[in-house]
């Protein structure tokens, strides 16, 4: 078992998160300007194929970069933002689409011209999505969607929608359907950003369908099979996107330390007393368990080993979990410090609770584990 990077993982790494430091640091620049400059570094396109403009990575490769990026970049939500495009969105059209349908979707996908959101989520349907209140009735030669999403990432700003919808409502698992719909077609209609608690840079909110025409060539894989593109695609989102707090988590950390060596308490640096030092040894225990996970569902994937499904949701509980935690005790060594804005410490805690609830809550993941258990 190796546990070592590849030098060109090692130098992709660096380089990237060089130019991520270099040019996505400023608060002042529009988010839609970060986006396009993080388009240009290929972040949109990391795992599509390289016939369609994309880097061709896998899952590991495509993990390591994100990682990179949300150590260089202070817009979580930005960060969040681009991999829900690339694995909610692009990885649903690359492994489910006809070949038209990645023609012409893919390449402007992976230039981040076209910006991509998962709609899945409802009212009553967040944790439980095989009882979709929207609908899809085929009609000649399109589809018809009606209803309205919620909590849809990218969706006041999306290009193309990633949608499920019931195609046989009394259907469960096999009832659902996934379509990549265009935002421009009639009868789409995008709310306004909600006001968040934190990802300030991934606008959400809700898509309403009225009598929205698809055509048929949109329907991603075949009917009944919305369920099965969801679960993969999550699969690809639990493992890759949550490298990204691997990378976020690694930037507080490097926090943490220079400030425990430079604050002076009762003539001494604070990083001399137990109280301190151990609190941050502990940061580091959470965070290089949870990037062994990471990296072990990555690497699953890439070898399509059947345990993918479950290494992933224990690689998210156990980001998710280490990235509260260790954003939590980063403000106790910042102490006052640290619950100032201006500071920057406590954006941690708020681009990281959102990690137990977004792809699955925690609960949700752990019944996944027990499930692949045999329980």
């Amino acid at each position: 078992m190796d546990f070592a990077l590849t030098a060109a993982q090692l130098e992709r790494y660096a380089t990237l998160l060089d130019e991520t430091r270099d040019r996505l640091t400023d608060s002042d620049t529009p988010t839609a300007d970060r986006w396009k400059t993080a388009a240009a570094l290929g972040l949109t396109g990391l795992c599509v194929p390289t016939e369609y403009g994309g880097s061709g990575f896998g899952a590991l490769d495509t993990a390591l970069c994100l990682e990179a990026f949300g150590r260089g970049c202070p817009d979580t939500g930005l960060v969040f933002a681009i991999s829900a495009h690339l694995l909610a969105g692009a990885v649903a059209v690359r492994d489910f689409g006809s070949e038209r349908l990645r023609r012409d979707l893919l390449p402007s996908m992976s230039t981040g011209d076209l910006i991509a959101a998962n709609a899945i989520t409802e009212d009553d349907a967040g944790s439980d999505t095989s009882r979709l209140a929207v609908t899809a009735h085929r009609s000649d030669n399109t589809y018809v969607i009606e209803g309205e999403k919620s909590f849809v990432s990218n969706g006041p700003t999306a290009d193309v929608l990633v949608t499920y919808a019931a195609t046989a409502p009394d259907g469960g698992f096999l009832g659902n359907s996934a379509f990549a719909v265009p935002s421009d077609l009639p009868g789409v209609h995008r709310g306004r950003p909600f006001t968040k608690m934190g990802l300030e840079g991934c606008p959400a909110g809700r898509v309403r369908f009225h009598d929205c025409r698809v055509p048929e060539d949109y329907l991603l894989g075949d009917e009944g099979q919305g369920s099965v593109i969801f679960a993969h695609a999550m699969t690809w989102e639990r493992a890759c996107l949550f490298a990204a707090y691997i990378g976020m988590m690694d930037d507080q950390l490097d926090r943490c330390v220079a400030h425990a060596r430079r604050r002076r308490q009762f003539g001494r640096p604070i990083a001399r007393f137990q109280a301190v030092s151990h609190r941050i040894a502990v940061m580091k225990q959470r965070l290089e368990s949870a990037r062994l996970m990471v990296y072990r569902a990555c690497w699953l994937i890439d070898q399509g080993a059947g345990e993918q499904t479950a290494a992933a949701a224990l690689s998210k509980v156990a980001v998710s979990e280490a990235a509260v935690a260790n954003s939590l005790d980063a403000i106790q060594i910042f102490g006052a410090e640290g619950y100032l804005i201006e500071g920057g410490i406590e954006r941690y805690l708020r681009d990281s609770v959102p990690t137990r609830l977004f792809s699955g809550t925690t609960e949700i993941q752990r019944d996944i584990i027990a499930r692949e258990m045999g329980l």
